[in-house]
């Protein structure tokens, strides 16, 4: 049985875009987020962007279009979102908890 004093993940209730260069995430939790679409792009957790193995970075935030931006925003399931971003790449998943770590840090 669930502890009933258990607080929720943080879920995104609403993503969108709040300027020409961040996202603001409205959580469930109450909290709203203004993220910049740079270090959402940057913290992409796909093999394209850290090594499957080791888990080292393999891009670097210099290497990003400062012009990045997201094309669309897409919910996988109940637990993440996919970015498909502006630079043609689109293989990132971002669970909510990472989303939501990018987001507060």
């Amino acid at each position: 049985m669930a502890n009933s004093t258990e607080t929720k993940p943080p879920v995104p209730t609403s993503i969108q875009k709040s300027s020409e260069t961040d996202m603001q995430i409205v959580w469930n939790t109450g909290k709203t987020t203004i993220v910049p679409f740079l270090k959402i792009r940057f913290e992409c957790r796909c093999a394209s962007c850290v090594d499957e193995l080791t888990r080292v970075r393999l891009i670097k935030k210099e290497d990003i279009r400062p012009d990045i931006k997201p094309v669309t925003v897409e919910a996988v399931g109940r637990y993440a979102v996919q970015v498909k971003w502006n630079d043609g790449h689109g293989t990132g998943i971002y669970p909510y908890e990472l989303l939501y770590s990018i987001a507060t840090n």
